[in-house]
C-alpha cells in the first residue's frame, strides 16, 4: 500500500473508533434528548425562554433535604444547581464535613447533566469508565434530578451522610418538595 493510502485508511479507522466510542458513551450516559428540553423560541428565533426553578423553590428544595437529613441525625451539605448547573443553593447543615460541601454541589451537577440519579450513573461507569473523567462530575449515590415533562430542570446533591443511599434519599426528599 501507498504511503498515502495508509495515512487515509488509518484516518477512516481511528475517525470510525472515536464515534462509535463517544456513540457508546452517550447511550450509556443517557442524556435528557433535545426534544425534551423546555425552551421556546420567540417568534423571530432570537430568544429562548426555558423552564427553571425559582429561587424559592429552590431553597424549598434545598430545605427539605436538610429537614430529612436531620430527622435521622444526619450532617449533610445540599446543593441545588440550575439545568445548566449553576449553584442556585446550598445549606450546610451543623456538624457537616468539609468535604460535603463540594461534594453535595457535584453530585447535583452530575445528576442535572445526565438526567439521572446519580447511583444509578454510578453502576454506569462499568460500561464507560471515562464519565468519571468528566470535570465537575462526581459518580456517588446522592444526587437526583428535578424534571418537568421528562426534562431535566434542576439538580438537588446531598453529602455527607454515611451512605450513599441515604444521601440520595434525602436529595429525593428535596425533589417531592418542589414536583408536589
Amino acid at each position: 500500500m501507498k504511503t498515502r493510502t495508509r495515512v487515509l485508511t488509518g484516518a477512516a479507522l481511528a475517525t470510525a473508533l472515536a464515534a462509535g466510542t463517544f456513540g457508546a458513551m452517550q447511550a450509556s450516559a443517557a442524556p435528557a434528548a433535545p426534544s425534551q428540553v423546555l425552551a421556546k423560541k420567540d417568534d423571530n428565533g432570537t430568544y429562548v425562554t426555558s423552564t427553571h426553578l425559582s429561587i424559592e423553590a429552590a431553597t424549598r428544595a434545598a430545605q427539605a433535604a436538610l429537614d430529612a437529613a436531620e430527622a435521622e441525625n444526619q450532617r449533610v451539605s445540599v446543593a441545588v444547581v440550575d439545568r445548566n448547573g449553576n449553584t442556585v443553593v446550598t445549606l450546610r447543615g451543623d456538624g457537616a464535613g468539609p468535604q460535603s460541601y463540594e461534594s453535595a454541589e457535584r453530585k447535583a451537577f452530575t445528576a442535572v447533566s445526565w438526567n439521572a440519579p446519580t447511583s444509578v450513573l454510578a453502576g454506569r461507569l462499568a460500561q464507560a469508565p471515562n464519565l468519571k473523567d468528566i470535570p465537575g462530575t462526581l459518580f456517588l449515590g446522592g444526587g437526583a434530578p428535578v424534571q418537568v415533562k421528562g426534562a431535566p430542570i434542576a439538580g438537588i446533591g446531598v453529602a455527607g451522610a454515611p451512605s450513599g443511599d441515604l444521601d440520595e434519599k434525602f436529595a429525593k426528599a428535596g425533589v417531592e418538595a418542589v414536583q408536589n
